[in-house]
């Protein structure tokens, strides 16, 4: 090849690459870029050509860098796939299509998974149905796909009723605006009664503070005993919307939010199935945990209380491991986090051509 013009040798080794090989990419920063991502693709076992957004966020995630050279990472991925004829992962379109795709399709699912689970919660009953109207409101907030960080952050103020196309319509402290989907209304759940059946409990305790009278009603109710209540509440007020309930039904007497753990608790022990029944607790049984040592004595001969701190230790345990579906939940989450961090820097990026 001596004397050969380099220009020629060029055009022979692009010609004997495969007709799908993205390194025509001129500039060598360029070339390098293209080498790191194919590279951490089959590492991955995945597609380099074409990408997915999912795949190109993750890969910015696994290289984190400055802005300008993510963005730039962004922009010669996808004048490869362009010289292929192929849809840029990095496109902004693209990556919103992605990320509104996906978000659709599993707040849909999410929807009638919780409309069964709201369809099931009990009426009346005391404290049952009390536990019943706000789980069942922090059930339909969770179909919007907020994360439970958010959830427990909520104010009264933050949500409207939409009474035209039966909806909430909620909107954070740092302005993310979300609704309840339609597959809710679809699978025979109204966020708009959910969300006033909460609001008459908080009506009816503040006119009245004593819980004994609430339980009065509750107990021989129907769900239509604290009607009216709703509108003691002002659609403007500032206090947290969903509150704590302590076993004997009382919530608390200053406005108190709900923790985000405790809202991932209780819609992840709703969707397993697990839920309590939330019965007023008998003050003259004694606990188990109180008859019998929490360890057993080394030594000790099998007895019937050996067998019965092998059953409270697989309770525990079971009630331990419901803490799995929130782990999933924020692994999702995160998951989303990170497609739409790429959105925000798509929308800036240079494009390469």
């Amino acid at each position: 090849m001596t004397g050969q013009p380099s220009g020629i040798a060029s055009d022979a080794t692009a010609r004997a690459r495969p007709p799908m090989s993205p390194h025509p990419v001129a500039a060598v920063r360029e070339r390098h870029t293209w080498i790191l991502f194919e590279d951490w693709c089959a590492a991955h076992e995945q597609s380099a050509l074409p990408a997915t957004p999912q795949l190109l966020a993750q890969f910015l995630y696994a290289h984190p860098a400055a802005t300008a050279t993510q963005q730039r990472r962004i922009a010669v991925i996808g004048a490869v796939h362009r010289r292929h004829d192929l849809a840029a992962p990095g496109c902004s379109d693209t990556v919103r299509a992605a990320v509104d795709s996906a978000r659709s399709a599993r707040i849909d699912e999410l929807a009638v998974r919780l409309a069964v689970v709201i369809a099931q919660l009990p009426a009346a009953g005391w404290p049952a149905a009390l536990f019943a109207r706000r789980d069942a409101l922090i059930l339909t907030l969770a179909a919007t796909g907020l994360p439970y960080s958010q959830l427990a952050a909520l104010r009264v103020c933050d949500v409207a009723v939409d009474p035209v196309v039966d909806a909430l319509h909620v909107e954070t402290v740092d302005g993310t605006r979300a609704s309840t989907p339609a597959a809710l209304i679809d699978a025979g759940v109204s966020p708009a009664m959910v969300y006033r059946r909460w609001i008459e409990v908080l009506g009816f305790s503040d006119r009245y503070l004593n819980t004994r009278i609430l339980a009065e009603l509750m107990t021989r109710g129907d769900g239509t005993e604290l009607a009216g209540y709703d509108t003691r509440i002002s659609p403007a007020e500032r206090r947290p919307l969903l509150t704590p309930i302590d076993r004997w039904g009382h919530t608390p007497l200053t406005a108190t939010a709900l923790s985000a753990r405790a809202i991932a608790d209780i819609a992840a022990v709703h969707l397993r199935g697990g839920a309590s029944v939330h019965r007023l607790p008998d003050k003259q049984v004694r606990s188990a945990a109180a008859e019998h040592s929490d360890e057993a004595t080394i030594g000790e001969p099998l007895g019937s209380a050996y067998h019965q701190r092998g059953i409270d230790a697989r309770k525990n345990a079971h009630t331990t491991l419901t803490e799995a579906l929130s782990i999933l939940d924020d692994v999702e989450d995160r998951a989303d986090r990170l497609v739409a961090d790429l959105l925000r820097l798509v929308e800036t990026a240079p494009t390469v051509d």
